[in-house]
């Protein structure tokens, strides 16, 4: 996401708690779990950068396991991160483009959270509940010129969902009708559109790029 922004020619600041970030973007270790580091990230970035103008709030755990097996630790982590960690970071965001009357809020949504999944059940809520923040967010922001909208994708062939094996792919793959997995590319132009001058009269919406998967959800 950083890399297509960045290509895209937009000064790209992105979060992290490990590893590293892509050559010619900004990088800010924050964890979103803790509101003084959300904080002290926005004001190292605002700092180099100006004011956040768009914000795309990717960060997510997961932590899957049944119903009966689900601990509170399990649930609480998830929500935590998923949920208000992302309440955070756009709590955050919000005054700054209130003064520049203009934002773009772009929430990384699920296909799981429209239609839910056996063993996410905490993933799943967790995702299903952005779209009452956005929603909440737009009827309270949106004369300001600043938009809210998430995006639902489905199941994306990434490292993660590579160590899933032939078999579990191929499954899924025979109920996506497009009849193949997405792409990250396919994920970073949604985002690329929702943050550009076409998509300023779209707020509240769940941009589904699933392939098919989630219809009528």
């Amino acid at each position: 996401m950083a890399e297509a922004f960045r290509d895209a020619g937009y000064r790209v600041a992105a979060t992290y708690r490990s590893g590293d970030v892509p050559e010619g973007v900004m990088g800010v270790v924050c964890d979103i779990t803790d509101q003084g580091q959300v904080d002290a990230a926005y004001e190292t970035v605002e700092a180099e950068l100006g004011p956040v103008e768009i914000l795309v709030a990717n960060a997510g755990v997961t932590k899957d396991t049944l119903l009966m097996r689900m601990s509170d630790d399990d649930w609480d982590q998830v929500i935590d991160t998923n949920l208000t960690g992302t309440f955070r970071v756009v709590r955050r965001a919000t005054r700054p483009m209130m003064r520049k009357r203009f934002g773009r809020i772009i929430l990384m949504s699920s296909v799981v959270g429209l239609m839910g999944n056996p063993g996410q059940l905490n993933y799943s809520a967790s995702k299903s509940a952005l779209v009452g923040l956005a929603r909440s967010f737009t009827r309270e922001l949106g004369s300001r010129n600043i938009t809210c909208n998430l995006i639902a994708p489905g199941f994306i062939d990434t490292d993660m969902t590579a160590v899933l094996g032939e078999d579990v792919i191929a499954d899924y793959t025979k109920k996506i009708p497009a009849g193949r997995l997405g792409s990250v590319d396919d994920v970073t132009g949604a985002a690329l559109f929702l943050a550009g001058d076409n998509a300023g009269y779209i707020s509240g919406a769940v941009l589904p790029v699933d392939g098919g998967l989630g219809m009528g959800h």
